[in-house]
C-alpha cells in the first residue's frame, strides 16, 4: 500500500467556452485498490486499537456490495488480523457477487444474517451479545464510523496546503467528512455530497465531532463549516442513470480520471455543476477528495469506459 504520502493532482477542465476549471485531485484513490481512500483512513486506527487491546482480529458489518467489508478483510490481512463481516442478507452467500467472493481470499470469514437482525447493527445489546461471543474481536462500525475512523481522516489534508475555499467529497456514513470538518480553517466550506437519500447525514456527523470534542459548542462552531449536499444522489444509494454514467466516461475521456457511480461520481458532478452555475468562483482555490471506491463500480463496468 502506498500510504506515505498523498498524491495531488493538479487539473484543469474545460468546461464549455470559458477559462477552464482549475482546482486540485487529492488522490486517496492511488493508497490501494482495494483498502482505497478513505476505507485505509478509516480503519488505520481501529486496526492500532485492536492490536492494542491484543485481539486476534476484527469484526465488522457491511451490504452485499460493500466496499468497506473487502476493504477490512484486506486491512487485517495486511495487519496480520483475523477479520468477521457481518452481511446484511441471510438469502447471500459468500458467491452471490464479485465483492462478496473476494472477502475470503483476505481470510474474512462471512456470516450472513436478515435485513431485519442486521438494523440492530449499533444496537448496544446486540453488540453486546456479539462481544460475548466473539470476544478476541475488536468491533468496528459500518463504514468504520467511530472516533477512531475520524482520527484518520483528520490526517487527509496534512499532505496537502490545506488553504482552499471549497473542499468536495462524497459520504455515506459521514466519518471521512468530520474528519476534514476539524482539520480545515475557518475560510473553508467542506461539501460532502450524500450518495444516499434522506436528510441525517448533518445530525450523524454533529454525533461524531462529538466523539472527539465532547463540547457542544465547539461542535456547533466546527459544524459552521460544512455544507451537506442531500439532492445529489441521483435517486438514491446505487442508482445510477444513464446522465451519471455519460458523465462519469466524459470525465475519464477529459482528464483521465476514473470516478465510480456510486460515490466519487456524484460528488464531482456536483462539484463541476457549482462551477458552471457560480457558486464556485473563478479564482476560489478548490480540492476535490478522491476517496477511492472504485471496486464497487463493477457492477457496471458494461457502460463504464475504463472498466
Amino acid at each position: 500500500m502506498n500510504t506515505s504520502k498523498a498524491v495531488l493532482e493538479k487539473v484543469r477542465l474545460s468546461i464549455g467556452k470559458g477559462e477552464p476549471f482549475s482546482f486540485d485531485i487529492q488522490r486517496d484513490d492511488l493508497i490501494d485498490p482495494i483498502i482505497s481512500g478513505n476505507k485505509w483512513r478509516k480503519l488505520k486506527y481501529n486496526l492500532l486499537k485492536a492490536e492494542e487491546l491484543f485481539k486476534l482480529g476484527v469484526l465488522t458489518f457491511g451490504g452485499p456490495f460493500s466496499n468497506h467489508l473487502i476493504a477490512t478483510a484486506k486491512a487485517a490481512h495486511h495487519f496480520n488480523l483475523k477479520s468477521i463481516g457481518i452481511v446484511r442478507g441471510n438469502e447471500l452467500n459468500q458467491d452471490s457477487n464479485a465483492t462478496l467472493k473476494a472477502c475470503p481470499d483476505f481470510g474474512m470469514n462471512l456470516i450472513f444474517i436478515s435485513r431485519s437482525e442486521y438494523q440492530r447493527k449499533d444496537d448496544p445489546y446486540f453488540l453486546k451479545e456479539l462481544s460475548s461471543k466473539y470476544p478476541d474481536y475488536f468491533i468496528v462500525p459500518e463504514g468504520g464510523k467511530n472516533y477512531y475512523g475520524v482520527i484518520g481522516c483528520q490526517h487527509i489534508l496534512k499532505e496537502t496546503d490545506n488553504d482552499y475555499d471549497h473542499i468536495y467529497l462524497a459520504g455515506g456514513t459521514g466519518t471521512t467528512a468530520a474528519g476534514v470538518v476539524l482539520s480545515v480553517p475557518d475560510k473553508t466550506t467542506v461539501n460532502l455530497v450524500s450518495a444516499l437519500k434522506g436528510d441525517f447525514l448533518e445530525k450523524e456527523i454533529k454525533q461524531l465531532l462529538y466523539l472527539v470534542l465532547n463540547d457542544n459548542q465547539l461542535v456547533d462552531e466546527y459544524m459552521q463549516r460544512l455544507n451537506v449536499v442531500n439532492d445529489g444522489h441521483f435517486g438514491g444509494y446505487a442508482k445510477v442513470p444513464e446522465e451519471l454514467l455519460d458523465f462519469i466516461n466524459t470525465i475519464y475521456s477529459k482528464i483521465q480520471l476514473k470516478l465510480d457511480p456510486i460515490y466519487t461520481g456524484k460528488a464531482f458532478y456536483k462539484l463541476v455543476n457549482d462551477f458552471e452555475n457560480g457558486t464556485i468562483k473563478v479564482n476560489d482555490k478548490v480540492l476535490f477528495i478522491h476517496t477511492g471506491g472504485l471496486q464497487g463500480a463493477q457492477t457496471w463496468k458494461d457502460k463504464i469506459d475504463f472498466l
